[in-house]
Formats: C-alpha cells, structure tokens, sequence
C-alpha cells in the first residue's frame, strides 16, 4: 500500500479521545500529542481490534515501504509485561518462514505524556496477508478434505521442531493462531505456507527440569490445551502436539473438540466421521492423550512416522486405475467448489456488514438526536430562569437602580431620555446569557470544555454587548437591530464555550443560524416586535422575554447539534483539521 493514498493515520495512545482521524504527515496527535511517527518510521494506520493485552494497528514502514502489524501494551499489570516482552524476545530470536519476522529494533517503548507521563511497550513485526485455519474451516462445515489437513499438519510440524530445538514452546495452538499466507504467485489453498502466530504465551522449557516441579503459568486455551497446563502444572513440547492434534481433528470434522467428547471417559469419539487413512488417525489419538508419556516425545518422531504416512496414502492411490481417474475429476471440481463456496460466503459477509453498518449508522442518529435534544432542554430552560432571575434583579431589587444610574452616568448619549428602568434591561439579557451558559455547560454534549466560569463570564457580556447594539441601532429597538444584536452576542458566546476545534465554524454557524431563524420568524410576524418594559413592569410583562431567551437558547442548542454531528465531520473527511 503506498502512503499517496493514505488521508488519514491512527494515533496508539490508549487514552486518546479522538485518535481517528489523524492528518498524514502530523508528527504528533492533535488530540492528545503523541507521536505519530514512531521510531521516524513507522505510522499507524488503522486500528486493528485487540488481542490479549494488546491494542493491534497496522503500521506503514517508511523504510521498506511495506504494510505491518504494531502490538502495543494497553494493560499495566506485571504478568502482561512479562508475557509481552517475552513475546518480542521469542520472536526476534526466530527466524523461519512460518513464523512473523520482527526486525532486531521491532520491540521498543513509546513515551507517552497524556494523560500521564508512562511508556508504553510497542512490537512491530510482519503482517501475513490470509486466513487463518479458523476462517478455512468455516468454508467446510463437514469437515476441511485430508490432503488439505495432512499439508497443513506437516508445515505445522516442521514449525514446532524450529522451535523445540530453541527450547520454546508455543502453548496456544488453535485453528485461530494458525494462517495462511496468500500465494503472490495466485496458487490454490494447498500451496500456500502456513503461518504460527500470536507468541503471547509462548514460554521457554528446560529439557533437564522434571515432570513432577511446577513452573508454568496458568494460560490456557479452552478446547485444546492439555491437563497439565490447564492445571499450572510443568509443561514441556508434548503441550503444543496435543494443541495440534485437537486442532487437526476440529479441521477434518468440522466440530469444536469439546463438542466430540464422550460425557463419561473425555476421549474424543472422532473417527466414524470421517474417512481418512488410519495411520493418520492414530498419530492424531496419540497425540492427544491425556497422559504426557503417551504422547510422541518430540517433533522428529512425529515426521518419521508422516513420512510413511504420505507415502502409503501415495501408493494406494496409484494402485488402483479408477481411484486415479476420479482424483483427478475431483481435483478439477475442487477450485470451482472453492470459487462458489468463496463467493457465497464473501456474498454473505457482504450483507452482514451492509446491516451492522446500517444499524450502527441508526444507532448514531438516534443517540445524535437524543444528545441534542437533551441540549435543547437544559439550555432552553436554564436561559429562561437566568432570564426571570434577571428580571427580579432589574425591577425588584436595589441592584437594579444602581446598575441603571451606572449606566446613565457612563452612557448619557444613550439615553436621550434618561430613563432609569431602560438601563436596567440589561441585566435581564445578562441573566439570560448566564442561564445559557450554564445551561450548554451542564448539557456537554458537544465536545466542548466544562468551564463554567468562563462560559458563564462570556454568555453575561455577549448578551449585555448584545443588548447595547440593540440600543445602538437606527431606528432605536427595531427588529432589524434585534437580528444583528443576536448576531453579534451568539458569535462572541459561541467563542468561549471551549469546543476542541473548529471554533470559528461553531460561532459562524451558530450565529448565522440563530439570526436567519430569528430574522425569518419576524418576517413572517411569527414573533411580535421587541420586547420594552413599562417604567413600572409587572410580571405579566416576563413572559415575552422568557420565550425569546428560551427560543433562543432552542435555535441555539439546534445549530451547535447540526455542526458538531454533520458539519464538522464533514470538513474532516474533506481534509481540514
């Protein structure tokens, strides 16, 4: 994959809010600040799931110019570490084609600052493009055919005598951990090499260590790990073929090995169903037996006794003319039964995925809806009790006659008239910005910052800002003036909400849209004129005022819903960060 047509990479900090998207060629996240570039080669480009402890990425290597898989730690817990760095020390030792390459610096740490100084361990090794044996056999419900499984069987074998002569033992075998690597030459199933991965629990053995001391830890698959390591007891090679045996029966009958044991004695009741060579069978019985001296002591046994194997199956189907001739039609209908069998299985992952993406896609509209109108409510209804609060305070209380001659004395051009109970407006426009403030701040729907003493200091002076525009406008107290007040307060408290980017089109579109819904609705006469108080307001006089904020705050809570779910993601998929 060439990095020309990669928009976008993915930040590996565990604790990052947004680590997807990030811009290509950014160093650091612009969400937490890590590093993008690992090692100043290495970037991530899409999350992968997580396997274990560990978060799973596939990384771009600007030295090779190839596709690989980052592991990184997620979990703090000392056993994790301990079974990670083995994992990298295990597999930069090895180096054989049925085993992931990891280069001498693949395992490395990753400094991290957010939210707290830590280094997080990082394993980079080679990606292998196929299947594994688990997606294989769900092509086959009956049962993969044996010449597929007996190949399988002895590249697996051939894996595990690498690595018994290192001293290490695998102790995950599974149909899941063990892959396919695609053919680049295009060749069938049979032909493609076969892949061990996941050393997460891979451990080094003693040859010299006996049976009856216990060193093992408890990490088992359930299903095919043996006694002995289900337990914690010692575990030596014999654990991995006993894997292996339980892996290649689950692959010739298509049945979870649990599924195919006696109730009574827990032996594996396999072979009536299916017809495959007995010699072949028989390893596969030892292989599995419970008792660790039943079992083939080591990997070189195993192949003497596949060699024969192969052989007298080899034989047996040259001895007879007609065995031959329908071998070969078999083997004619066999890649056009893998072909339909291929696309009905790729037809049906199809239209699972068009569903979960549909659903999820709903479930994001409807949660969406639900933010906002949550939103809606708190701000709608904050900004009407800040809006009464203010009213009390203007017309009911001292404050208000202070602030009002304040007013007069500073602002005697304003007032032509003076006026006392006009100047007191505005601490009810300010008591309105202050209810919405805390109102939008409460909800947090949006992505914005909780800081109430800010959001509450601006929403107070963009609205009082926004009442004196109002004043300043010719003629005085016009509809036209009430537009461009809203305007105006709407932009500037927009401003200070704290929104994690994109500020500017929070404000441009929060403002535009208030004013044009407000401005509409006083066309069409929806709204009556601006509200003015008497020079002695009673209470029935709120009510204009506490449905304007309130709208107001509606409108408001609105347009920030629209640019934060559609508007913003938007811009990002365009490419403006």
């Amino acid at each position: 994959m060439s990095p020309i047509i990669q928009r976008a990479v993915h930040c590996v900090n565990p604790n990052c809010e947004h680590p997807y998207p990030q811009p290509w060629g950014n160093k650091f996240c612009n969400s937490c600040g890590a590093p993008l570039q690992l090692l100043n080669r290495y970037v991530p480009l899409q999350s992968l799931g997580s396997g274990g402890f560990a978060q799973i990425y596939t990384v771009w290597d600007e030295t090779t110019q190839t596709e690989k898989v980052l592991k990184v730690l997620v979990e703090d817990a000392p056993k994790a570490l301990e079974l990670f760095t083995q994992e990298a020390a295990v597999l930069i030792r090895l180096r054989h084609p049925g085993v992931p390459h990891v280069d001498a610096d693949g395992y490395f740490q990753l400094n991290l600052s957010n939210p707290r100084q830590r280094q997080v361990p990082c394993l980079v090794m080679e990606k292998i493009n196929g299947q594994t044996l688990e997606e294989v056999r769900k092509k086959y419900p009956q049962g993969c055919p044996e010449d597929l499984v007996l190949g399988w069987f002895a590249q697996a074998v051939q894996i595990l005598q690498e690595l018994h002569k290192r001293q290490i033992i695998h102790r995950d075998i599974k149909p899941s951990n063990l892959m396919l690597r695609t053919n680049p030459l295009g060749g069938g199933i049979s032909s493609e090499q076969l892949v061990l991965i996941d050393f997460g629990g891979a451990k080094q053995f003693s040859g010299t260590m006996r049976r009856s001391q216990s060193s093992s830890t408890r990490l088992y698959s359930s299903g095919y790990s043996p006694p002995e390591q289900v337990t914690g007891g010692y575990v030596g090679p014999t654990v991995d073929f006993y894997a292996l045996g339980r892996t290649m029966i689950e692959l010739l009958t298509g049945k979870y090995p649990p599924d195919l044991e006696d109730p009574e004695t827990g032996t594996l009741q396999w072979r009536l169903r299916v017809n495959i060579n007995p010699q072949f069978a028989d390893l596969l019985d030892e292989m599995i037996q419970e008792d660790v001296r039943s079992r083939p002591a080591n990997a070189k046994i195993i192949q003497k006794r596949l060699v024969k194997i192969v052989r007298g199956s080899s034989s047996q189907r040259l001895s007879s003319p007609t065995q031959n001739i329908v071998h070969q039609a078999t083997a004619k209908l066999t890649p056009l039964k893998q072909a339909t069998q291929k696309a009905v299985a790729d037809f049906g992952q199809a239209i699972s995925k068009t569903s979960l993406l549909i659903i999820r896609a709903i479930a994001q509209f409807l949660l969406a809806c639900i933010a906002t109108i949550w939103a809606i409510v708190l701000t709608a209804t904050s900004a009407s009790v800040g809006t009464i609060a203010g009213f009390i305070l203007a017309y009911r209380t001292l404050l208000g006659g202070h602030v009002a001659e304040f007013i007069l004395r500073q602002l005697p051009d304003l007032f032509p008239n003076p006026e006392p109970v006009s100047a007191a407006e505005i601490l009810v426009f300010a008591g309105a910005g202050l209810g919405t403030a805390w109102g939008m701040t409460v909800a947090g729907v949006f992505g914005q910052k909780r800081r109430f003493l800010v959001a509450s200091l601006m929403g107070m002076i963009s609205f009082s800002l926004g009442w004196l525009i109002l004043l300043l406008t010719v003629p005085r107290n016009t509809n036209e003036g009430l537009v461009l007040a809203i305007l105006f307060a709407v932009f500037l408290f927009t401003l200070s909400l704290g929104f994690r980017s994109h500020h500017i089109v929070y404000a441009v579109i929060a403002s535009l849209g208030t004013a044009m819904s407000f401005a509409s609705l006083l066309r069409l006469e929806f709204l009556p004129t601006i509200f003015e108080f008497s020079s002695q307001p009673h209470w029935i006089e709120l009510y204009l005022p506490v449905v304007f904020f309130g709208f107001l705050g509606i409108v408001l809570s609105f347009c920030l819903g629209v640019t934060y779910y559609l508007i913003v993601p938007g811009l990002r998929f365009l490419g403006w960060r």
